[in-house]
């Protein structure tokens, strides 16, 4: 049926401006807007508070960047938006196991140190230690100590003075039958202080680096290094690493130790020897 008298005029939006109405988005980096007042158009980089107003940052094909108050009078590709903050990301949701597997002891209280002591041979065997089992540790209060090496030991075993309150456990690596440092161990565990109170184990590994599973770092087995080439700076040159300096070997520890996440990510015989240790200073007594 026709109207014969022609549309209401009112009926729609007629208060609609030529550009239709304005639409919210969110300033997302990388998005390109235009600034109506000013005409500057550029990708946004950032939105900050400042002042107590959020704050867009604007960047133009130039490189110079401009802040603009977030809320209306932007064009997106000719249509007017109101540029709106970004959502918070949630937080993240509280581990409810540590990375050695362990339950996770929310908020648990600063605890008073054992007279119990772990000892490791250097600096990276305590770098892995408290990053697989460090939450562990605090939790029950024991304390990692290094030795920088075991040469001495049955020194340290004297000056320690263990006891039934102040037992000591030690970690050695490359512990195997005719080594070195079965001959160290061995003299160690004579020591009449370590008859009741000392607990010595070791992993069969040249340096605790091969206690990190090699698919880390894209190999199946660690590759053997010819003797009389440093281990490290060989294991290093092997993975196409910087490896002439001792910065070098430091930065690709920590490319090394990075990569670790979880107790799944250690070899056996490294893990079972802490859990061992860590089970003998922390047994009530």
């Amino acid at each position: 049926m026709n109207d014969r008298y022609g549309t209401d005029v009112l009926a729609g939006d007629w208060k609609a401006p030529p550009r239709g109405r304005s639409r919210e988005v969110t300033a997302e980096r990388g998005l390109v807007v235009e600034d109506v007042q000013t005409g500057w158009c550029g990708a946004v980089v950032t939105v900050e508070k400042a002042g107590g107003l959020h704050v867009v940052h604007l960047e133009d094909r130039r490189g110079k960047t401009k802040a603009f108050p977030l809320g209306p009078g932007f064009l997106l590709d000719g249509q007017p938006v109101v540029l709106v903050a970004p959502k918070a990301a949630p937080a993240p949701a509280t581990p409810t196991r540590t990375a050695s597997g362990s339950r996770a002891v929310a908020a648990a209280p600063a605890r008073v140190a054992l007279g119990s002591r772990i000892f490791v041979e250097g600096r990276h065997d305590a770098e892995l230690v408290e990053k697989i089992w460090g939450d562990d540790l605090r939790v029950e209060g024991v304390v990692v100590e290094m030795l920088d090496g075991v040469d001495d030991l049955g020194a340290v075993i004297r000056d320690f003075r263990p006891g039934p309150q102040r037992r000591m456990g030690v970690l050695v690596d490359h512990l195997v039958p005719g080594s070195k440092e079965d001959r160290i161990v061995q003299a160690a565990r004579a020591v009449p202080e370590a008859r009741e109170h000392v607990l010595i184990v070791g992993h069969p590994f040249v340096d605790v680096w091969q206690g990190v599973q090699p698919r880390l770092l894209g190999w199946t087995e660690w590759p053997v290094i010819p003797r009389g080439m440093s281990w490290k700076h060989g294991i290093l040159a092997e993975l196409g690493w910087p490896h002439a300096t001792q910065a070098d070997v430091a930065q690709g520890w920590k490319r090394i130790l990075g990569s670790v996440r979880t107790f799944t990510d250690l070899r056996p015989e490294l893990l079972g020897r802490v859990e061992e240790l860590i089970d003998f200073v922390t047994e009530p007594v």
